[in-house]
């Protein structure tokens, strides 16, 4: 699993107006640690490395980060994260203190291999439908996957991949299978103006001439 590694401070001087100064200084981003037997923690963290790490790597959303607070070091996942409504920028982010020993659920990227060759496009002439880009998994943080991929090499016309059908790593449970929600992920329609329709309106023709 990829590790990244961020410097903080902690914070005192708290409140909105705080936070602002803080985010206009452009050195720092005001955030939160909660969870575990600790009270929570206001910080900032520095603002340079992980907008690097956030443009970069889609791993930072799954893997465990390393917070060196003040010189002190804790494990985390990145849980919540605010954005401005309409500027490139993060107001707030919220850790989640983990240990080895204490399930975690986080949002796994879906990532889709194999779409050009899938049976259903190349050769039925359908398309593919991505219903999930995503799902929430529930695991011990060391046993956390950073994507779950998803073979559709086999996948045919009007068929679907439900969330009981992707192959998960040890350990790793979906959240939504423990409530009953097995809802699908990706499938294969006829597209719209196809080759099916395109056969009707041919036949129509010959049949008024």
């Amino acid at each position: 699993m990829t590790q990244f590694d961020f410097k903080a401070t902690a914070r005192n001087d708290l409140g909105t107006s705080a936070s602002r100064r803080l985010r206009r200084e452009k050195q720092y981003i005001p955030a939160i640690v909660y969870g575990g037997e600790n009270k929570p923690m206001p910080i900032a963290v520095e603002q340079r490395e992980f907008y690097r790490v956030l443009e970069t790597e889609e791993a930072i959303y799954t893997s465990i980060l390393n917070l060196d607070i003040d010189g002190k070091k804790q494990q985390v996942i990145l849980k919540d994260m605010q954005r401005h409504p309409f500027k490139p920028l993060v107001v707030h982010v919220d850790f989640q203190r983990v240990d080895s020993t204490h399930a975690v659920t986080v949002l796994v990227p879906l990532h889709f291999q194999n779409e050009d060759v899938c049976v259903g496009v190349k050769q039925q002439g359908g398309k593919i439908q991505h219903l999930l880009n995503e799902v929430e998994v529930s695991a011990l943080p060391q046993n956390l996957p950073q994507s779950l991929d998803i073979d559709v090499s086999n996948l045919e016309v009007n068929q679907t991949i439900h969330l009981s059908d992707l192959q998960l790593p040890e350990g790793v449970t979906i959240t939504a299978l423990t409530h009953g929600g097995d809802t699908g992920v990706v499938s294969v329609h006829v597209k719209k103006g196809g080759k099916d329709e395109s056969e009707d309106e041919e036949g129509g023709e010959e049949a008024a001439e």
